[in-house]
C-alpha cells in the first residue's frame, strides 16, 4: 500500500522479489551498485545547484552594497 509516498514492508518485499525474477541473482548487485552510483552523482547535482543559487545570492548582496 502505497501512503503519502511511503512504501509499507510488504511493498517492499514484493518489490525485492519482482527485481530479483527480472534481474536474477547475478545481475541484481551490478544493478544495485548502478543505481547507488546514479543516486550519488544526483545528489551531488542538486547540491552544486544549491551552491551556485547561494553564490549568486551572495554577489547580489555584494553588488548591491556597493552601489550604496
Amino acid at each position: 500500500m502505497l501512503t503519502l509516498g511511503i512504501v509499507s514492508q510488504t511493498g517492499l518485499i514484493i518489490i525485492a522479489v519482482l527485481a530479483l525474477i527480472l534481474f536474477g541473482p547475478k545481475k541484481l548487485p551490478e544493478f544495485g551498485k548502478a543505481m547507488g552510483s546514479t543516486l550519488k552523482e544526483f545528489k551531488d547535482a542538486t547540491k552544486g545547484l544549491a551552491d551556485d543559487d547561494d553564490e549568486d545570492k551572495d554577489n547580489a548582496k555584494t553588488k548591491s552594497s556597493e552601489d550604496k
